[in-house]
């Protein structure tokens, strides 16, 4: 500007001129004058701006929730969490898992030094408990969950049985004294296991009716399996699901969807009354078709016989490849009722899981209501949601993949801009979900197993790694927060003083 104030270049040209700048440069030039100011804020320029250095299609709108292009630069740019601020190295082995509390105060982790430790989040993190779970027999553990209100902590891990056998077993531990609770059985380990109430966890059991058919029998549990718990139910038999060509129910989790008044995501089923049932004797070759239900004696015969060969009391006296054939085709004729809905609807849960009905390799997730009141180990057992002649639970939806699923996991209600992912290059990635672009690369030394936002502050996130290490990472608008000088207080004498001047 001239001495009278008047622009000597005109708005249009500065405007050409930050075309050619990056954006440090631009805001630097801004604070010259206010000309240079105003340009420096123009729409237009922080629009472009954006889409060459974010590298994003020009197809692509800004994000709606968005109110200028400016800010949206801004908010990818400055609230990243991408500044490492602390490595933790009291693992002296392969990190392989990380889970937060509800409330964000605490996290948990867990790896094959087969020690959960648990974990203050303050502005400095430090260790409050480890707990080894040798003496226990286990080998490693490999995941960890806290419940709704975050007074106890699910840990589960690889237990080593008989003859060096592996299965699953999952600990609960307080979070109030740090002792172990209580310990359940789960298999195959991959299940992991997951908390459905405060109070209970859903655990899993294997059994094997052929080389490649097994049914996976899902358990309720008590968290408090103490002396007093003797007399009344700590366990409670949940579903029974039909595995097929070798496949089993893997990484079970569970969905609150209470917040939704009618939740689409069950299929309709035909009414049993009226469709045809094939009928036949496991112990023949003879079968039979008919119309309407099979007699009374025919399906409590059948399914107590399937019981007892899951229970290994009864050996079946056909091959078990036609015995899977048996089992298959009976499923495939037998229709169940539609899952029952509570009066309001408000309470049910939904049980998630990954399976499959091709390979071993998990490609399909399943789908499964739970009722308020299935959520509790007390009352009836097992069946009173399945029809009289369906020996296994039917799923209420099931979605294939067409692919291999190695990790799955549910959003939080407050869904998040930024989602992040670990990967075998050393590397855990931070990614924008509108815009689909990677915004920041986390360096370790070796493969990033687990990656995890706090839930109540999305500019903190934590990567765990093989390289024994977990990682804590700000986003810079939180670092220049905490690293900002603050003012000295000043004492009642110094202000005395002052007052007399």
């Amino acid at each position: 500007m001239d001495e009278g104030g008047t622009p000597l270049l005109p708005d249009s040209l500065v405007y050409q001129i930050f075309l050619s700048l990056g954006p440090a440069d631009v805001l630097a030039a801004g604070l010259v004058c206010r000309q240079w100011q105003a340009v420096s804020r123009d729409e237009f320029l922080w629009r472009e701006q954006f889409y060459r250095y974010y590298q994003v299609a020009r197809d692509v709108p800004r994000h709606p929730a968005a109110m200028s292009w400016y800010e949206e630069f801004q908010r990818l740019y400055d609230t990243v969490p991408c500044v490492e601020v602390q490595t933790l190295r009291e693992h002296t082995d392969q990190v392989l898992h990380l889970s937060f509390s509800h409330s964000g105060y605490q996290f948990a982790s867990c790896s094959k030094d087969c020690t959960v430790k648990i974990w203050s989040n303050d502005l400095t993190i430090s260790l409050l408990h480890s707990a080894d779970m040798r003496p226990y027999n286990w080998s490693y553990t490999q995941f960890s969950q806290f419940n709704k209100d975050d007074s106890l902590l699910l840990a589960s891990g690889v237990f080593l049985g008989p003859h060096n056998s592996s299965s699953g077993e999952i600990a609960v531990i307080s979070l109030d004294s740090f002792a172990l609770l209580s310990r359940v059985r789960n298999k195959p380990y991959d299940v992991f296991g997951c908390w459905l109430t405060e109070t209970s966890l859903i655990s899993g059991n294997l059994h094997r009716i052929g080389d490649i058919t097994s049914c996976s029998v899902l358990w309720l549990n008590n968290a408090f399996q103490d002396v007093e718990s003797e007399n009344v139910n700590v366990v409670k038999r949940l579903f029974k699901i039909q595995n097929l060509n070798a496949s089993t129910v893997r990484t079970v989790m569970v969905a609150d969807c209470s917040r939704f008044d009618s939740p689409d995501l069950l299929l309709e089923a035909g009414d049993p009354a009226t469709s045809p049932c094939r009928i036949f004797d496991l112990g023949s070759d003879n079968e039979e078709v008919v119309a309407g239900p099979a007699p009374a004696h025919a399906k409590e015969g059948l399914r107590h016989f399937l019981d007892r060969v899951l229970e290994g009391r009864a050996q079946p006296q056909l091959s078990e490849r036609m015995l899977e054939t048996k089992v298959a085709e009976l499923l495939a004729q037998g229709h169940t009722k539609p899952p029952e809905r509570s009066a309001t609807g408000a309470k049910s849960k939904y049980l998630i899981f990954t399976t499959g009905c091709l390979t071993y390799s998990p490609h399909q997730i399943g789908i499964k209501q739970i009722l308020p009141h299935q959520m509790t180990t007390a009352g009836p057992v097992l069946g009173e949601g399945r029809g009289s002649d369906a020996f296994f639970d039917a799923l209420d939806h099931v979605i294939d993949i067409h692919g291999h699923i190695i990790g799955m996991g549910l959003s939080p209600d407050n869904s998040r801009d930024f989602v992040a992912s670990g990967a075998e290059d050393r590397h855990g990635y931070i990614w924008d979900r509108h815009y689909n672009i990677c915004l920041a690369r986390l360096r370790h030394e070796d493969v990033v197993n687990s990656v995890v936002f706090s839930p109540q502050e999305q500019e903190l996130l934590l990567t765990a790694s093989d390289d024994a290490t977990i990682k804590a990472w700000r986003s810079p608008r939180t670092m220049r927060v905490l690293q900002a000088p603050r003012p000295r207080p000043r004492t009642f004498f110094s202000w005395l003083a002052s007052q007399r001047r």
